[in-house]
């Protein structure tokens, strides 16, 4: 037997259905598909994705999680299939936000589409930021001033890539980078350029087909209160506005003399 097994017989049971019906809507032979559901035979993708799209729910979670043990009413269910997102609601019907701590970061890559895993995380409630689902995620070193290391950025989830804004600041997560926070841009078809803020960091490219998630960033959750820094471009600016006082005083000193 199999997590997987597990979960279609379940789903079948729950909605009353009998092997041999949902057999025929998959176009298979009821012997085939009573495999699956014993745990004899793995079924192949085109299978799997045809069991999801028939039971409205993702092929992560009919192979991760055990279906018996969370309510299935109580998740988002994202553009095909691809995963799930649990909602939880405080005293207000407001969503709460999940904070992925420095501790749990980790483990996201293996558990963002695991509702056990997400409804671990710490919880916290942020009316203001209006509809669509919210997260927050911790900043790494010094790449995107003015967000500080230890700062949280709440971000808005992301479903589709063709509503990235060029420009715009978003948490990233990849399966060869992991979670990034950077400035996006859409320079290619089938790509994204990564931009730190901190022109010391290069840009580089990330493949559409290795992105697992994209939030939009909503704001910052800081505890830093050292004064800001000066940008590179403000310090420029000063500069120059400095070496332009000194030559307006040089030219004045010479008229008078």
């Amino acid at each position: 037997m199999s997590l997987f097994s597990d979960n279609i017989r379940a789903l079948r049971v729950k909605h009353k259905i009998s092997q041999e019906k949902l057999a025929e809507n998959l176009s298979i032979t009821r012997g085939r598909y009573v495999k699956y559901e014993d745990g004899t035979s793995e079924a192949p993708y085109d299978i799997l994705k045809k069991i999801a799209l028939y039971f409205h729910t993702s092929i992560d979670l009919l192979l991760s999680v055990d279906i018996r043990k969370i309510n299935i009413e109580n998740l988002i269910k994202l553009e095909g299939n691809r995963l799930i997102l649990p909602i939880q609601v405080d005293n207000f019907g407001e969503n709460y936000i999940e904070i992925v701590s420095q501790r749990a970061k980790a483990g996201y890559l293996n558990g963002y589409a695991d509702p056990e895993y997400i409804e671990s995380l710490q919880q916290v409630s942020l009316p203001f930021l209006g509809p669509g689902k919210h997260r927050g995620f911790p900043v790494e070193g010094d790449s995107m001033p003015p967000h500080e290391d230890g700062s949280i950025i709440i971000g808005r989830y992301v479903e589709r890539l063709g509503e990235v804004m060029d420009g715009k600041t978003y948490i990233l997560i990849t399966k060869n980078e992991g979670m990034v926070y950077k400035r996006l841009n859409k320079n290619k078809k089938n790509s994204l350029v990564l931009e730190s803020d901190n022109s010391f960091y290069p840009n580089y490219e990330v493949k559409a087909s290795d992105i697992l998630e994209i939030w939009e960033y909503e704001c910052n959750i800081g505890r830093s209160d050292k004064k800001q820094q000066l940008s590179e471009t403000e310090s420029m600016k000063e500069l120059l506005l400095q070496v332009k006082r000194e030559v307006m005083e040089i030219k004045n000193n010479t008229a008078n003399t």
